[in-house]
């Protein structure tokens, strides 16, 4: 097989660009290095298509590598034919491999296995050539042999059909077809174990969907129900359909002494041993294609989550709630350090409501508290009451969020937080994560397991490994995108970064600790264990600011630093004139003042802004590739060179390269994240009794499964907005149109205090 063209025709690419995807990867290049600083190669493939692709390189590569291992082995039996050794090597799928390999596989000792050490296979030859003239009853007589353990002919003929029904099973194209069928025409069916029985799976008491239609997650569902021993669940076949089909195969011709022995073996053929191999491949086919469904929308639920915009600039407590333990809390500065902690009890049972309100206040004072973080679990509402009577007692402005604390508890007892806050309980830890996650949502929770998240549906019910692999890629999807501060990064972030394993991590972390913050990237060769091949993956990712060289503080590779200085020359300014840029954009830090520098005029837009205000007025140049600009007037370099090949040519890189670094000149270390939406912070509350049809809120989309999305409405249950009401025109998912994190308007459709369902549609009827 070529791998290569079968990759590009189901992924729709071009296979010179499987060819060097491949190629980078069998020489050790990691996706995130691949995908940003390796486009030329791949012809700018994305992450998320590199990922399918190496995904479908193992399994094909596998799967060579199982025929191969199949081919050897019929060999070795001296059984393999020219057609034999065709069809399995133009096998496309493992299942068709195995079922060309079945009749060759060494068994365990079977009906069939039995039969053939009892001397019976020249019976089953006879009944199978259909030519015999005299009944079969006579001539298994020959076969009756005490010796041998066949008593009498009954046995013998039942021996014999036993040989041919196995042979019938090990058909491949028999069961090719029999799959095919019950796949097209079979139907998934449920029942209750017990009727009586109240559960969540009341829907699935009598059920039953076609194979071919049924909904992945229903797929989970049942088999979860099946497992919590609540649901039967089976498929049903067309078995008169198949049964036909295998009497046609068998009986070649009419003959009253075969034909009905072998409509007899195609219904014990088929009902004993192909019915239940069928119904386990094609279950184990929903339930593999459940699971990547599932697995699809938490990653893309996951990225979402942890690309939200960071809060920034900001004194955040983080509180998290409980009764009878008390509410913990931690106020945390602009940058993520724990300033204080404290327990209040103004919850139940101790309900000490005053004395909480006065250390609330204190704390706020003493460390300028702008923002109060507020975790989603037990006592969450109670404590919220709380903080809106406490906002309305203060002087100055203090906003609050609830933050969804899934994973909190998780994190705050792990070795991690351990570490990281020896001196805290598992309390005091949780409520400076509750904050943190506020302030750097990707920073906190890259500390934990992506499955302890909750933002995916069955995840329990899944395959971990591959459910872990597949959320382990998309977490490094998302760091690699935003990058990190090298002198600021913990072990657990910086571990996600291209070529940088957990030990490197912490090597990282030790070298910043005995020899102080980097002064370049260059400086991280002399990290213990980090070589040249990591450097190269992971240089491009780490960001350092107020460094030697100002491009460490941006996402261009140092591969391309030589290149930039030759731009540079062109567009007739130096790196001092960059420093100076860089220094005047943290002083005018989002307020686009224009600023002096001591060589030139730079004017500095917003606060992404470096290069970009001193590119604008440095085009001085008569370089023909170059177009000249007004002074003050940044746009976008791209559009100011000429010839952009002819460019490329006289640095020695490729135009997707220089387009990107005309991009990150423009908008250096620019926060992907920004573009997301912000954080609601809320002054007041809305109780679920307060919600009345037709009330129109705005909220924010926690998470995002196959049958429609739920959103945080302030209210501390979450309303469900089913698929049908995301949108007026078709969708096959919610995905296509809402993401986790988005703010969204919604409108109320009913409200079941008591059950606590809130059922809202986003086709606002002002």
């Amino acid at each position: 097989m070529d791998i290569s063209a079968a990759i590009a025709e189901e992924l729709k690419i071009r296979k010179e660009q499987v060819d060097a995807t491949i190629k980078l990867v069998d020489e050790g290049n990691t996706i995130p290095f691949i995908a940003r600083y390796r486009k030329e190669a791949t012809g700018s493939l994305n992450d998320e298509v590199l990922r399918d692709l190496y995904e479908k390189l193992i399994y094909l590569r596998n799967l060579e590598e199982r025929k191969a291992q199949v081919l050897a082995s019929i060999e070795e039996q001296g059984k393999m034919t020219e057609e034999l050794k065709k069809k399995i090597t133009a096998a496309k799928t493992m299942v068709a491999v195995e079922d060309l390999y079945r009749p060759y596989k060494p068994k365990r000792k079977t009906r069939a296995s039995i039969a053939r050490e009892k001397g019976l296979e020249g019976l089953a030859t006879l009944i199978m050539e259909q030519t015999t003239t005299v009944p079969v009853m006579e001539s298994a007589a020959e076969y009756i042999s005490e010796e041998k353990g066949v008593k009498d002919s009954a046995e013998a003929i039942e021996g014999a059909k036993d040989i041919i029904a196995e042979e019938t099973s090990d058909n491949a194209d028999y069961r090719t077809y029999i799959r095919k069928v019950t796949f097209d025409e079979g139907k998934v069916v449920s029942n209750a174990k017990d009727e009586k029985t109240e559960s969540v799976y009341e829907m699935y008491y009598s059920f039953e969907e076609p194979v071919n239609k049924i909904a992945g997650h229903r797929v989970l569902a049942l088999n979860r129900g099946e497992n919590e021993k609540i649901l039967t669940v089976k498929i049903t076949a067309p078995v008169a359909k198949i049964t036909d089909y295998l009497e046609k195969k068998l009986i070649k011709t009419a003959n009253p002494n075969t034909t009905d022995l072998l409509k007899d073996v195609a219904k014990d053929s088929y009902e004993r041993l192909i019915a239940p191999a069928i119904e386990r491949d094609i279950r184990n086919e929903l339930t593999e294609k459940a699971e990547d469904g599932a697995i699809s929308v938490f990653g893309k639920n996951l990225e979402q989550l942890l690309m939200q915009q960071p809060i920034t600039d900001k004194v955040v407590l983080g509180w998290d709630p409980a009764f009878r333990t008390g509410c913990k809390l931690a106020v945390v500065d602009a940058t993520g350090k724990v300033l204080d902690t404290k327990v209040i009890y103004p919850t139940a049972p101790q309900n000490k409501v005053a004395e909480a309100k006065a250390e609330l206040k204190r704390l706020i004072k003493k460390y300028h508290v702008n923002l109060i973080s507020l975790g989603n679990g037990t006592a969450s509402r109670e404590s919220e009451q709380i903080i809106v009577e406490l906002i309305k007692e203060l002087d100055t402005p203090v906003q609050y969020v609830i933050v969804n604390e899934a994973g909190a508890s998780v994190y705050s007892a792990s070795k991690l937080a351990t570490e990281e806050f020896p001196n805290f309980d598992v309390g005091q830890r949780s409520a400076a994560s509750i904050a943190r996650r506020l302030q750097d949502p990707l920073a906190e929770l890259v500390k934990i397991d992506p499955q302890s998240i909750g933002v995916g549906q069955y995840q329990h019910d899944m395959n971990q490994k591959k459910l872990g692999e597949a959320l382990g890629g998309v977490v490094e999807d998302s760091v690699n995108k935003v990058g990190v501060d090298l002198n600021t990064a913990s072990a657990s972030l910086l571990e996600y970064i291209s070529g940088i394993s957990k030990v490197i991590a912490k090597n990282i972390v030790q070298y910043r600790e005995e020899n102080g913050q980097f002064q370049s990237r260059a400086e991280l060769l002399k990290v213990a264990k980090l070589g040249p091949k990591a450097y190269e993956q992971c240089a491009g990712f780490l960001r350092i600011r107020d460094g030697k060289n100002p491009l460490d503080a941006t996402s261009v590779h140092p591969e391309s630093y030589a290149a930039v200085k030759e731009l540079m020359k062109k567009l007739n300014f130096t790196m001092e004139d960059v420093k100076a840029a860089q220094k005047q954009k943290m002083k005018a830090q989002g307020t686009g003042a224009e600023k002096k520098t001591e060589k030139k005029t730079l004017v500095v837009h917003n606060a992404n802004n470096v290069f970009g205000a001193a590119i604008a007025n440095a085009f001085k140049t008569g370089d023909s590739t170059i177009t000249k600009t007004s002074t003050g007037s940044v746009g976008t370099l791209e559009g100011k060179i000429k010839d952009k090949k002819k460019l490329a040519d006289e640095l020695g890189i490729g135009v997707i390269t220089l387009t990107d670094i005309l991009k990150e000149l423009e908008k250096p270390s620019r926060d992907p994240r920004e573009n997301m939406p912000s954080p609601i912070l809320r002054s007041d509350i809305l109780d679920m009794k307060d919600l009345k049809k037709g009330m129109v809120l705005k909220g924010t989309v926690r998470n995002v499964i196959d049958f429609g999305v739920f959103v945080d409405i302030g209210v501390h249950q979450d309303g469900l907005v089913h698929i049908s009401e995301i949108t007026s025109r078709y969708i096959k998912h919610p995905l296509e149109a809402v993401s986790v994190g988005d703010i969204v308007d919604v409108q109320v459709l009913d409200v079941d205090v008591a059950k606590k369902r809130i059922a809202l549609t986003m086709k606002v009827k002002q």
